[in-house]
């Protein structure tokens, strides 16, 4: 992630955020200089935000992808396609030395370099050669074109006018997931542990969410344990579901009730903590409840999953089971990556207060972590034994432990308190942002990275922790080197009345019904009726800026959504989570509904980019109202003690 330099760079002149320090700087001068290229057409340099260039969330590279003409002429990168970068290096520097280059690093194994090769060498042709290093991508920041990303092109947006909402649903939900048949159903859940197929209607139609709590598609009840922050967190479908009908969940349970709960403790001797000298929390014992991900699947005999509409609550395989120190902080969110098909499991440093046991930090605990799991591999039992697995499901090759052996292999990442949702861009699968909830002070989102260490418990957000940390923080022969978030807000700034703040993460908004929210990221706050946008410019920097949007509530709405009729600003509750359908429209999960963003029109907003010549708002006529937090009484629920 990028970051302010504290001292100037030499070689990549970069004004602003960086991605690398002064030493590494002098390290890709000196690695530039032992190439000693001598055609200066050959000698391009930098490239600030170059990650996606080395495809480092796949597959290790030397050389970057080359932007060449494989690409649409209706993408956006099509002009970079007409200069066919690839075709000019090939042209330019086939009868170039490579033995010192990253070309040379990146020859085909049994071919000798010496100082004499050249590319022709060890590719016949300019398609050969374009074949193994070309590349195009939907998104213009993937492939190198031969320039420097222009990092001070900044565009000035305009913050959107407010968010336009309506309710479609009474019902109390923390997860949604579209369903993977691309129709306009979606899948929802409920902390207790029933999931339920829902019909979401057309906006405009007047219709609400088309579900039958009485028939859930699947009952988990008996096997969860919900209270309080526990329960059925997180649900996820296998990106070939419509072939293979895997599903998969991810709940806690109690091994005092269930005997199907049983697993290790994540306190163990492995990292110096024992849970015999934990005391009770909440009236549980250390390690009685766990986080359970298990696989079910549709077992139809129909060839048209679509017409599924109930599975039985019977496990085919169980993938993890962990034992937790505490019963708070287990994060409990699961997902598929859209690029590698592997499973994403989110986990909060276990609980307690400031992290006692510094799970978070420490390599060789799965709390704190979000872990990278290969769910379609069966290990084999030498793996088992070698990875000492906490279940069944095998690692990724390129996952961090394969360069840093001190890490488990699980982890992708580490040093969060509690990852209370997590998002793949749509658009631009690299990004992947995750809320983390704070401890007194902050509350942060996160780009996430492979190996990334996000700062819990030395840090919380941009802050030191407490001060007992400096010396940890500073630490220059095992320095954390912590990624600072990208977006956040201190607690002071929000519903000071209450005392509390609890983040939860949303999406980047990708579709077009607001288009002027369109690629902004949406989070909000569980505690309050708050809406933040994060506007990433320029493109590609990791710099966010974000503006707090007024809430209003279409007059329209299929279901009365304000706390008094008089009022716009709906009484939303609690904030649990956010959710996507396959059109990429937007919903709000909370306790007193669910909401969907609509058309800005309909709040009577101003939006220059939308076309509102086929819509007439009834009681357009209202004046926009200034935001301030809704009114409207928050009830008692159990997920106030969520963090």
């Amino acid at each position: 992630a990028p970051f302010t330099s504290k001292t100037p760079l030499s070689f990549c002149q970069y004004n602003g955020s960086v991605c690398c320090n002064a030493t590494e700087d002098l390290k890709l001068r000196n690695q530039f200089k032992s190439m000693n290229v001598s055609v200066s057409a050959c000698a391009s340099r930098c490239d600030q935000f170059s990650a996606e260039l080395y495809r480092i969330d796949s597959a290790q590279r030397t050389v970057p992808v080359l932007c060449n003409s494989s690409i649409s002429t209706s993408s956006s990168q099509s002009q970079q396609a007409k200069v066919d970068y690839c075709a000019e290096v090939w042209d330019k520097c086939h009868n170039v030395a490579i033995i010192n280059s990253p070309f040379a690093l990146q020859a085909k194994g049994g071919i000798q370099i010496n100082s004499t090769s050249k590319l022709t060498e060890l590719w016949q042709s300019k398609d050969a050669f374009c074949d193994e290093f070309g590349g195009a991508s939907d998104d213009g920041a993937t492939c190198f074109n031969g320039g420097p990303v222009l990092l001070n092109s900044s565009e000035n947006i305009s913050p959107p006018s407010g968010i336009c909402l309506e309710k479609i649903g009474n019902g109390s939900y923390l997860n949604m997931v579209a369903h993977p048949d691309g129709s306009n159903r979606v899948f929802l859940s409920n902390q207790a542990g029933k999931l339920w197929l829902a019909m979401v209607p057309e906006q405009g139609s007047g219709e609400t969410l088309g579900i039958d709590e009485s028939n859930p598609f699947l009952d988990l009840t008996d096997e969860v344990h919900a209270d309080a922050a526990l329960g059925l967190l997180g649900i996820a479908f296998h990106p070939n579901f419509q072939q293979n009908g895997r599903f998969f969940a991810s709940f806690h349970c109690d091994k005092v009730r269930w005997p199907g709960c049983s697993g290790r403790c994540s306190c163990n001797s492995d990292i110096g903590c024992d849970p015999s000298e934990l005391s009770s929390d909440n009236g549980a014992r250390p390690c009685q409840y766990h986080s359970v991900i298990t696989e079910f699947t549709t077992n139809s005999t129909t060839l048209n999953l679509s017409l599924v509409s109930q599975i039985r609550p019977v496990e085919v395989r169980r993938i993890l089971t962990m034992g937790l120190p505490f019963t708070s902080h287990h994060g409990g969110q699961i997902l598929f990556g859209p690029k590698d098909g592997y499973l994403y499991f989110m986990m909060g440093d276990g609980g307690g207060s400031g992290d006692p046991y510094n799970f978070s930090q420490n390599k060789r605990s799965l709390l704190g972590k979000i872990m990278r799991l290969d769910i379609d591999t069966i290990p084999s039992a030498k793996d088992i034994s070698e990875f000492d697995l906490w279940g069944n499901y095998s690692i990724p090759k390129d996952n961090p432990f394969y360069e840093d052996h001190e890490l488990l292999p699980e982890i992708w990442a580490m040093g969060f308190r509690n990852p209370w949702r997590c998002s793949f861009d749509s658009e631009r699968p690299s990004y992947f942002l995750c809320a983390d909830v704070g401890q007194d002070q902050y509350e942060e989102v996160d780009i996430v990275t492979k190996g990334g260490n996000y700062g819990w418990r030395i840090y919380e957000g941009p802050l030191l922790y407490n001060l007992s940390n400096y010396s940890e923080a500073n630490n220059s022969s095992n320095p954390i080197n912590a990624i600072f978030p990208v977006m956040g807000y201190n607690h002071s700034s929000l519903n000071k009345a209450e005392g509390s703040a609890s983040i939860s993460g949303g999406y980047f908004y990708r579709s077009m019904t607001d288009p002027c929210l369109y690629g902004r990221y949406l989070y909000a706050d569980l505690y309050a009726d708050v809406i933040w946008a994060g506007f990433e410019n320029p493109k590609g920097s990791g710099n966010f800026t974000t503006d707090q949007l007024a809430v209003k509530c279409a007059q329209d709405s299929p279901i009365q959504c304000n706390a008094e009729p008089e009022l716009t600003s709906p009484a939303l509750g609690f904030i649990f989570s956010f959710g996507q359908d396959n059109k990429k429209d937007i919903f709000i999960l909370t306790s007193n509904g669910v909401y969907r963003i609509v058309r800005s029109s309909r709040c009577n907003y101003t939006c220059s980019r939308e076309n509102v010549t086929d819509f007439t708002a009834p009681g357009s006529d209202v004046d926009p109202p200034s935001f301030s937090p809704s009114s409207g009484s928050k009830f008692s629920s159990p997920l106030t003690l969520q963090i």
